[in-house]
């Protein structure tokens, strides 16, 4: 595991090279345009670290997996420091996402960031399921290489990924849809953080989930074909040691979020 020493020794992004971190390190993260701080979306920890961090890092804007383009907009200074008042104007009680109380802290944290929002329509993702992401994505797509086929060992491994997420309960001729939705997500993502960074000059904090966090097909691999020469970071949040090195550049194991059995209603049908 890297020290706090280590990890504030490395001036570059490209020193850096899948390193075990502890909870601590995230107030001393390297330098980069664009830091991606993943997260399992339930676990109070992986918040309160992603909190410390943007305040360590005191970004000129934050982008949000969870936050449409509009509700991003909503953000207004006078808005941020009433948790209540937020999340009401967000509607996040309505979004599906969990408990506002554990993302508030993220907004406050770097006060006079830009917000920014990545979330796609519903109906737009239900479609990349059926059309593919670069059929919904429009004229960008092939720059974002969602018009490029997926190698087949890559796509194996992320339909079983699906599966797995999904509870071994996810018909067979949805995988390919799914990992579909997925990539879709992962370019949108990129398209924020590219504007985000047009507009600001970075850097650049994005709070989103380990699967778009990951460096070898998630948002630093879209982000890439459209922003070369910019230097990016991900840092992946783990609930447990990994049995092989996980595809973050750096990462850290915290406890368990407690939850119920996320496979308990496909259980019962």
């Amino acid at each position: 595991m890297a020290s706090i020493g280590a990890v504030a020794a490395l001036l570059t992004v490209s020193s850096v090279g899948a390193e075990e971190i502890a909870p601590a390190d995230v107030l001393v993260l390297p330098q980069a345009d664009v830091v991606i701080l993943g997260e399992l979306h339930d676990n109070p920890i992986h918040h309160a670290n992603q909190a410390k961090a943007v305040a360590a890092l005191s970004p000129a804007a934050l982008v949000f997996e969870m936050l449409t383009p509009d509700q991003a907009a909503r953000v207004t200074p006078t808005l941020r420091d009433n948790e209540q008042t937020l999340g009401a104007v967000l509607e996040w009680e309505q979004s599906g996402w969990p408990d506002f109380a554990m993302y508030h802290p993220i907004f406050t944290a770097a006060p006079a960031a830009a917000i920014y929002g990545a979330a796609l329509p519903r109906d737009d993702v239900r479609r990349a399921v059926a059309e593919g992401a670069a059929a919904v994505f429009g004229d960008e797509a092939s720059a974002y290489g969602l018009t490029a086929p997926l190698p087949e060992d890559q796509k194996a491994i992320r339909e079983e990924g699906q599966m797995k997420a999904h509870c071994d309960a996810l018909p067979e001729h949805l995988l390919g849809g799914m990992v579909e939705a997925q990539r879709l997500r992962d370019a949108a993502l990129a398209r924020a953080v590219r504007q985000a960074l047009d507009d600001t000059g970075g850097p650049v904090a994005v709070i989103t989930g380990n699967g778009h966090a990951r460096t070898d097909w998630g948002l630093p691999d879209a982000f890439a074909r459209v922003a070369q020469g910019a230097t990016v970071l991900s840092v992946g949040q783990l609930e447990s040691r990994p049995e092989e090195t996980p595809p973050f550049d750096l990462w850290l194991v915290t406890d368990p979020a407690e939850r119920p059995d996320p496979c308990a209603a496909f259980k019962t049908r």
